[in-house]
């Protein structure tokens, strides 16, 4: 099986061959935020096919939970209150069934669609596949591994991928939220169109050459694709593509006490985040990228198996030894008799 060449990503499309795409488009920030409407706009404007489907409120710090409603809408509005309360857990836009909600987690989100419980998703897309998950961008970056499996936006896209269809994950340095009916299109820097035309442009060329009547995916099996834009506005509104990797310069949550006698967040780098044991350990970590005005695309595996060099040694250890040590002891001590644990 013959797959797209990566190396494409980073190259202009030529146009001449683009296949249209059949997208679902969620996120992390709800279905009426101002990055995934502009980011619709766009892709639509280069001939993709696209169902915004979105969680009805801000889902983020979600990573690839899943969580199902159980009750319709409560809360009257969701995100913003454009929804009443009272709707169903699943619905659309009247005037526009291609703007879609449904009230979950962002996995959550992506999965209901990919599912397609109801028929509708297929429908949409003229009896015809879905060919891309594409999750956000999101309102605020997710960079380094960390952010990787606690960001909703990622867990929508790397959910997307185990389902076997291929995935984007895009994140914005912006991190206001905003709703859809902020976006000024007759801003040439208005982060949400900037953001939508970046996107659109890394989808181009994936789908550049691509033939969508062919047996290969976009993408080999278990991979994805995490993007990240730095804060774009006048000063920083090309924004070109780099090839980068999670590991490098990311942060991971470290703690303080603040004023009022809380712990609080603070960002702190460790070397169980950020040593490359996997990939180019050449390739500039995503987080450096962004500082300097470009966007970061990094290649990522839904394998978590660890690598070989690395994993062999301890695989042996855990066969030929930590394995018969640990069945030797329980078998000793499964019928033994437990204390009861101190009532609290």
């Amino acid at each position: 099986m013959r797959f797209s060449i990566i190396a494409a990503l980073l190259a202009a499309s030529t146009g001449a061959t683009l296949a249209n795409l059949n997208i679902i488009l969620t996120n992390d920030d709800s279905w009426v935020s101002a990055n995934i409407r502009a980011t619709k706009t766009a892709l639509e404007a280069s001939g993709h096919k696209v169902l915004l489907l979105g969680p009805l409120d801000q889902q983020s710090g979600k990573g690839g939970t899943v969580v199902l409603p159980t009750t319709n809408v409560s809360a009257a509005g969701g995100k913003y209150g454009f929804v009443p309360e009272g709707a169903p857990y699943y619905g659309y836009n009247e005037s526009d069934t291609s703007l879609r909600y449904f009230n979950g987690t962002p996995a959550a989100v992506a999965l209901w669609g990919l599912n397609d419980i109801d028929g509708s998703v297929k429908s949409f897309f003229g009896g015809e596949k879905v060919h891309l998950v594409c999750s956000g961008p999101n309102e605020g970056n997710n960079l380094g591994p960390f952010l990787y499996t606690l960001s909703g936006t990622v867990g929508a896209a790397y959910a997307s991928i185990e389902y076997g269809v291929p995935a984007v994950a895009f994140s914005a340095g912006n991190s206001t939220q905003r709703p859809y009916t902020d976006i000024n299109y007759d801003d040439p820097y208005d982060p949400a169109v900037l953001g939508g035309k970046l996107v659109a442009g890394l989808v181009d060329a994936l789908a550049d050459g691509w033939d969508k009547n062919g047996d290969a995916p976009l993408l080999p099996p278990t991979i994805g694709l995490n993007v990240n834009f730095p804060v774009l506005n006048s000063s920083c509104s090309y924004a070109p593509y780099t090839l980068s990797r999670l590991t490098g310069g990311a942060y991971i949550d470290g703690f303080k006490i603040n004023d009022a006698g809380f712990p609080t967040y603070t960002d702190i780098e460790r070397p169980g985040l950020n040593t490359c044991v996997n990939g180019d350990c050449s390739l500039p970590g995503e987080t450096d990228v962004v500082e300097s005005c470009q966007s970061s695309i990094s290649v990522f595996s839904t394998d978590y198996d660890a690598p070989t060099k690395y994993a062999q040694p301890v695989q042996e250890h855990v066969k030929n030894n930590l394995a018969k040590k640990a069945n030797k002891r329980m078998k000793r001590d499964f019928n033994a008799k437990m204390s009861r644990p101190v009532a609290f």
